[in-house]
């Protein structure tokens, strides 16, 4: 062949120079396009845990009909664990390496967050529990910081649960209704040891003396002999600790008309299905929530609760608003970041100022202990007593929140009213 002129050459140069940066801008205008993938690990035939994939796609379809995240879709990919540790392992792997989500939000059972926690660290995985409480998610962060910052707690811990517990008890209970004694009644597990011993510590502050303290395995199917003790103990009340159980003590104690009043954390009492599932058993038990239906924690949580039903048929559990909140804020900080790399994601979650349906969120820093847990307090997010009333959840306090009144079915004694 002959030589080609220099002006021709110049000008396929051209051509081709400016056919591949065509290229290039179309490959990357499609990867921005590409979706945000956000795995969801859950207990999905769970009464706590089926809430929240069904929460998380809520969210993803709200933010999706509102064009995305400048456009890229929000893709929820969700996995039923079966409550098992070794099935959320392998979802999460899963998660990482097939489906290359860039965060995950799994579980609300304790023992399987932190199982998790070192798959996240090898996985460089951001992932935050929707409903764990242990203390150790946290605690693990803040001991070692550079392996297991990729871990957030997205709810209470078992400690700031403790704390709420109380507060609501010295209003309705000491303060309210003159009750004096309590006997603590917890589910053997991870998550409420520490929450036994923020009981141990602050129920006395609140003006209840502990009398007893029964752990029981969460096989337990007969709580006759443990309703039995805590009746020969004669407390004022019976304060709860229990989240993989619910529906057998709380239709045994109605069953047994035992005369003590039920109060603290009931995970699966949270559900709006629970009264349908003990029959109705659950009438006149308290039990601590976050938000609620039909409450104005802040402008998000009532209609969020609504639009849940009107899709689901139900309310949401304590852990469907949370699991909402969390694709909205994972979602908020990979705009803030301008990225989905892992690290910069972690920045930006720490950096979280979020008003969600549970009230303003925050996560404590690195230096305090409580590393990468929502912070509890005013203004931020802080509890409110719920009673089961007729087959509805009704707020009783705080009286900013509350839609109802305390009120017990008649085989309990409730104390004396104070004037």
């Amino acid at each position: 062949m002959g030589r080609s002129a220099p002006g021709m050459t110049r000008r396929v140069f051209k051509a081709l120079l400016g056919s591949t940066m065509l290229m290039a801008a179309g490959t990357a205008q499609a990867q921005t396009k590409d979706p945000i993938k956000i795995a969801v690990i859950a207990e999905a035939q769970a009464l706590a845990g089926a809430s929240i994939p069904q929460a998380a796609q809520l969210a993803a379809d709200e933010i999706n009909a509102k064009g995305g995240l400048d456009g890229r879709k929000v893709e929820i990919v969700a996995y039923d664990n079966k409550s098992s540790a070794a099935d959320s392992v392998r979802a999460f792997q899963r998660a990482a390496s097939e489906d290359k989500a860039h965060a995950v939000i799994a579980s609300y059972i304790s023992e399987v967050v932190l199982a998790l926690q070192p798959w996240s660290s090898r996985l460089k995985m951001p992932f935050i529990t929707p409903g764990a409480a242990s203390n150790e998610i946290p605690l693990n962060v803040h001991k070692d910081y550079a392996r297991n910052k990729y871990s957030f707690h997205g709810y209470l811990t078992s400690a700031a649960q403790a704390q709420a517990v109380c507060d609501a008890a010295k209003a309705i209970l000491a303060e309210g209704r003159q009750m004096k004694s309590a006997v603590i009644m917890s589910e053997d597990a991870a998550w409420t040891k520490p929450l036994d011993e923020g009981y141990k510590e602050c129920l006395p502050k609140a003006g209840l003396k502990v009398l007893d303290h029964i752990r029981f395995s969460p096989s337990t199917t007969d709580f006759s002999p443990i309703f039995s003790r805590i009746e020969g103990a004669k407390p004022d009340v019976i304060v709860t600790g229990i989240s993989h159980v619910g529906v057998q003590p709380t239709v045994q104690w109605r069953s047994q008309q035992l005369p003590i009043p039920m109060i603290g954390i009931a995970s699966q009492a949270t559900n709006a299905t629970f009264w349908k599932e003990t029959n109705g058993a659950v009438e006149g038990v308290l039990f601590e929530m976050f938000a609620a239906p039909g409450t104005n924690v802040t402008p998000k949580t009532a209609p969020f609760a609504e639009a849940f039903k009107a899709k689901f048929g139900n309310y949401p559990s304590y852990a469907g608003y949370t699991a909402y909140d969390e694709v909205y804020f994972i979602v908020d900080a990979i705009r803030r970041a301008g990225s989905t790399d892992p690290d910069k994601l972690v920045e930006a979650l720490e950096a979280t100022d979020w008003e969600g349906t549970l009230g303003r969120i925050q996560f404590y820093g690195k230096d305090e202990p409580f590393t990468h847990s929502i912070k509890y307090g005013p203004g931020l997010v802080s509890g409110m007593m719920m009673q089961w009333q007729g087959g509805k959840q009704l707020a009783i306090w705080p009286e900013a929140v509350a839609n109802g009144k305390m009120t017990f079915p008649s085989f309990i004694k409730a104390g004396t009213a104070a004037n």
